[in-house]
C-alpha cells in the first residue's frame, strides 16, 4: 500500500562507510531544502548522516570488515544486520530507498525490499564496479533497483550496453573540492622548485598499508640511492597514524606526515609527483594536476579472484576516467622497487610520460562536468522525480 500522497515523505537510506556516509549526508541536505520540513529521513549511516537528523540502526563500524576471511567469520553476522534492515524498510513503508554503495550489504536489502514490497522505489547510489568486473550485476539488478546514481561519466553508457537500470552521471563529489586540490600562485611556485615535492600515498586502509608500505619504501630508498632528489610526504589519517608509524620504522628514507584531510589537501598543492595506492585518490591527484604511478597488491586468494573476474585494460580511475592509459599502473608481483623506480624517476622528470599526463589531466574538468550544479543536487532530482513517479496514480 502506498503512503498517502498528502503526506510528509519518509526516505530510507542506507550507507555502512565514511564515503557514503559523507554522501548520504549531502542528499539529505538537498532533500531537505527541496522538501522542507515535510520529511523525515530513517536507515543506516554514520556521523555525517547523524548531522543531518538519521539516527542509524546500527553503528557502521560493525560492517568495517577487511579481508576475504574476516568476512567469512563474520558472515552470521552481516547476515543478521541484512536481515533486520530490509525488515526495518518494509516496516517503516517510506516513500523510497535510497542505497548507498556497499553493494555486497545494499544490495541484498534491496533485494529483500523489492520481493516483500515492490512499491517501494530503489535507488542506488554509487554504481557496482560492472564495468571492471561481473558485468552480469547490471543485468541482475534491474529487477530491484529503479535508477542507478553515477559518479563516473562512463557509467550510463556501460548500463546501456549491460541491459540495466537506468543510469544517470550525477557527479563525482571530488569536483566540488577542486579548489582544495589545486594550487594558488604561492602553492605553483613551490610545486616547481627544488627539490620536488613527492607524495607517498599507501592506502586508506590498515591491510593496505601492510601491502604497500614496504614496496614504496624500498623505491624511495633505491631514488635516494641514484642521486634524485625530492621531499617525502605522507599525508594520513589519525585513525592509522600507528600503523604509518610502526611500518615507517623500517625506512630509510622517512617521509614527512601529514595527518588530518587539510594537511593532505595542503600537500596535494604543492605535490610535483606521486607514488599512489591504486582507487579514488589516483582520481583525486588527476584533479589535483599532480602526474603519479599507481600500484596495488593484495592478499593471494582476492588477487586470484581478481584476475579472473577483471573486464577493463587498467585498474585506475584516473585512466577510465581520461580514456586514456596514461598513469603507470604496477599490479600484484609487479608492485615492487624494480618495477617501481624507472616509472618514478619519469614522473618527476621533465619527459614525455609527465607531460602525457599533464595534458591529460587538463582534459578532465570538461569529461567530469555536471554543469553548474553539484552532484548532490543531481542525485536528489532523480531521487524525487522516482519518488513522484511511484507515486503517481495507475
Amino acid at each position: 500500500m502506498r503512503a498517502n500522497p498528502g503526506a510528509g515523505r519518509k526516505i530510507f537510506l542506507i550507507a555502512t562507510e565514511e564515503s557514503g556516509d559523507r554522501l548520504g549526508a549531502n542528499l539529505m541536505k538537498v532533500l531537505r531544502q527541496r522538501l522542507g520540513g515535510a520529511v523525515r529521513f530513517e536507515g543506516v549511516g554514520g556521523r555525517a548522516m547523524a548531522i543531518e537528523g538519521l539516527s542509524s540502526r546500527f553503528p557502521i563500524e560493525e560492517l568495517s570488515i577487511i579481508g576475504l576471511a574476516a568476512v567469512v567469520r563474520q558472515l552470521p553476522a552481516i547476515m543478521r544486520r541484512i536481515r533486520e534492515t530490509a525488515d526495518a524498510v518494509i516496516a517503516a513503508a517510506p516513500d523510497i530507498l535510497v542505497v548507498i554503495d556497499s553493494p555486497d550489504f545494499t544490495h541484498r536489502v534491496a533485494k529483500r525490499v523489492r520481493a516483500k514490497a515492490p512499491h517501494i522505489p530503489i535507488v542506488d547510489y554509487v554504481s557496482p564496479t560492472v564495468w571492471a568486473w561481473r558485468p552480469g550485476r547490471a543485468r541482475a539488478m534491474k529487477p530491484y533497483i529503479d535508477h542507478v546514481l553515477a559518479l563516473l561519466p562512463f557509467e550510463p553508457d556501460t548500463y546501456e550496453e549491460l541491459h540495466g537500470p537506468p543510469c544517470s552521471y550525477v557527479g563525482h563529489p571530488l569536483t566540488e573540492q577542486v579548489g582544495q586540490l589545486r594550487p594558488n600562485a604561492e602553492e605553483q611556485k613551490r610545486r616547481e622548485e627544488k627539490p620536488p615535492v613527492l607524495l607517498i600515498l599507501p592506502g586508506s586502509r590498515r591491510s593496505e598499508i601492510k601491502h604497500h608500505m614496504t614496496a614504496f619504501g624500498m623505491t624511495l630508498t633505491k631514488l635516494q640511492s641514484e642521486g634524485v632528489a625530492f621531499e617525502a610526504v605522507l599525508p594520513t589519517m589519525p585513525h592509522l597514524e600507528e600503523a604509518i608509524t610502526a611500518a615507517l620504522k623500517y625506512w630509510k628514507v622517512q617521509p614527512r606526515v601529514v595527518i588530518g584531510e587539510e594537511e593532505k589537501r595542503a600537500a596535494f598543492r604543492i605535490a610535483h609527483a606521486a607514488l599512489a595506492k591504486s582507487g579514488t585518490v589516483t582520481l583525486e591527484l588527476a584533479l589535483a594536476g599532480v602526474p603519479m604511478v599507481a600500484a596495488y597488491r593484495t592478499g593471494a586468494m582476492e588477487a586470484f579472484i581478481l584476475r579472473r573476474a577483471i573486464r577493463v585494460n587498467s585498474v585506475i580511475l584516473a585512466n577510465l576516467v581520461v580514456g586514456e592509459n596514461v598513469v603507470p599502473e604496477f599490479l600484484q608481483e609487479n608492485c615492487r622497487s624494480e618495477k617501481l623506480l624507472p616509472a618514478l624517476r619519469e614522473v618527476l622528470g621533465d619527459t614525455p610520460l609527465r607531460r602525457k599526463q599533464l595534458e591529460a589531466f587538463a582534459r578532465i574538468d570538461s569529461i567530469m562536468s555536471t554543469g553548474n550544479q553539484p552532484p548532490s543536487v543531481r542525485a536528489a532530482e532523480i531521487v524525487l522525480a522516482t519518488m513522484r513517479k511511484a507515486r503517481a496514480p495507475g
